[in-house]
């Protein structure tokens, strides 16, 4: 009898965990899974922490990417040397006009390139750890601006009729206290170098690298100095159609270059987590079943959600010229973030992303790495600074270089 109960028993138990599984709701998880198609080899990962340096650590990164490439070894090149010399002549500009621009933390990727061809560099050993100067682990702009801005400004727009040039004496002195002083030499796997000498052992041509483009308010297949703030030394990009764009940041990749870019990453589509979608709102809220208001008026939380619960299979827009154009006019295309191409991927859809190098640590859910999409990149691309080799020869032709 207690055979027959025990087994029935079983029986009972076995049918209610069977009814709890078919109960239980399927998991279908649409996070993307990536094959790596092209990975071209790049240096460490940093970070900037609290600083707006990323026009340097997204450039120097670059450019080690390109020493690497051209001589097979890796160097870790100093970011506080190229902002200690650009913010000296960020501040001289701004002198200059008499206050009339703008003196910030922001740059561009031309600010490194100036300052290799100018100064030259250092290896990040010859100067002070980021932070460690006032106490800190790593960057922290916060107070170090503080006594920078009113500086330069109170200099800028002061009532004399004539300035002393001791001003500079006092702004570098702020620099070199936050930042660290420049060596005028400094001895590097037991040899001696200045800035300069030591540029020159890297194995590159800095006459090789073109920044690149594409807005139709100026004319395709010419320079022109892009509209904004962080451009303050007004180099020319050349200016390409958005499918030219493209084809150029594809083509590098295949030939094993990188590409410096610089863009916007305030669209929504770009997460904290490590990955950036061209989202169309109104194509995702219609996939996702919401009846809620539309995209634009959601609260960033419920965005968020939305876009987590699409992953991969979040609808995107299809990038046009008019479009880049119509952004940038009206100021949602803006030049807020550099990062650092280095290679393609595909998720389990097929669809292709660019793998890209942050400069925030190892942080999202790659470790420092943004796996960004086409479409993202060819709406929310500024400009970009690639070798001219990378470029197709049809269209280094059409520009005459």
């Amino acid at each position: 009898m207690k055979k027959y109960l025990m087994m029935a028993l079983l029986a009972v138990f076995a049918l209610n965990v069977s009814a709890a599984k078919k109960k239980a709701p399927a998991k279908v998880s649409n996070k993307p899974v990536f094959t790596v198609v092209k990975e071209i080899p790049v240096t460490s990962m940093k970070d900037q922490s609290r600083s707006g340096t990323c026009w340097c650590y997204s450039t120097l990164s670059f450019f080690e990417a390109e020493i690497l490439k051209a001589t097979g070894k890796k160097y870790d090149l100093c970011e506080s040397f190229v902002e200690n010399k650009t913010y000296m002549d960020r501040a001289v500009q701004v002198v200059r006009f008499h206050g009339d621009c703008q003196f910030a933390q922001g740059g561009s990727a031309e600010d490194v390139l100036q300052t290799l061809k100018t100064h030259g560099i250092c290896p990040e050993s010859a100067m002070p750890f980021p932070g460690s100067l006032y106490g800190d682990s790593l960057n922290n702009f916060n107070e170090f601006f503080s006594l920078l801005s009113p500086y330069v400004d109170a200099i800028a727009k002061n009532k004399s009729k004539k300035i002393s040039n001791q001003w500079k004496a006092g702004f570098q002195g702020i620099l070199d206290a936050y930042l660290g002083e420049c060596p005028e030499k400094f001895t590097y796997e037991g040899r001696e170098y200045t800035p300069k000498s030591f540029m020159n052992t890297l194995g590159i041509d800095l006459n090789d690298y073109v920044s690149i483009t594409s807005f139709t308010h100026h004319p395709f297949y010419t320079g022109f100095a892009v509209e904004v703030q962080d451009n303050w030394r007004f180099p020319l990009s050349y200016n390409l159609p958005i499918d030219e764009m493209m084809q150029v940041i594809d083509n590098a990749l295949e030939l094993g270059y990188t590409i410096a870019w610089g863009g916007d990453v305030s669209e929504d589509g770009f997460t904290r987590k490590g990955i950036a979608y061209a989202v169309d709102g109104k194509a995702a809220q219609s996939l996702a079943g919401s009846d809620m208001a539309r995209w634009l008026n959601l609260a960033p939380s419920k965005k968020n959600s939305l876009l987590d619960s699409l992953g991969c299979k979040v609808p995107e827009i299809v990038p046009t010229q008019e479009m880049r154009q119509e952004r940038f006019d009206n100021w949602e295309l803006t030049d807020d973030h550099g990062m650092h191409i280095f290679g393609l991927a595909k998720d389990q859809n097929g669809k292709e992303y660019y793998m890209v190098k942050n400069s925030w640590g190892e942080t999202g859910d790659y470790k420092g790495v943004w796996y960004m999409t086409k479409a993202f990149i060819a709406a929310n691309t500024m400009d970009y600074l690639v070798n001219k080799k990378a470029i197709p020869a049809e269209i280094r032709k059409k520009l005459g270089i």
